[in-house]
């Protein structure tokens, strides 16, 4: 069930990072709210992870997730570029959670 948690806060890292992106320097109510909440959220879910996974451990799969959902969310949009190496470094990313996943 931690791992869940951990996943879904993982989500919502990708939530307020690309809210913050279109809070224009959190002049934007909108985005700015959504930002908020999704940070706070985020970061009670990581909390709850962490009393059952190793810190660095949830801490690199919260982020990676982040990231990776992140890269992914800005390709569908049309503002990150799509490249063979990107893709590459980015399966990397999931390899190596996955990889923490095992070995926890």
């Amino acid at each position: 069930m931690d791992w869940i948690v951990l996943l879904g806060s993982g989500v919502l890292e990708a939530v307020w990072a690309t809210a913050l992106g279109a809070s224009t320097g959190l002049r934007r109510p909108l985005p700015t709210l959504v930002f908020a909440v999704a940070l706070l959220a985020s970061l009670y879910g990581l909390s709850i992870a962490m009393m059952t996974i190793p810190v660095g451990t949830a801490y690199a799969v919260w982020t990676a997730t982040g990231a990776l959902l992140t890269v992914v969310w800005g390709v569908m949009r049309g503002t990150e570029p799509v490249t063979l190496r990107r893709v590459g470094l980015l399966l990397g990313i999931v390899v190596c959670v996955v990889g923490l996943k095992l070995v926890s």
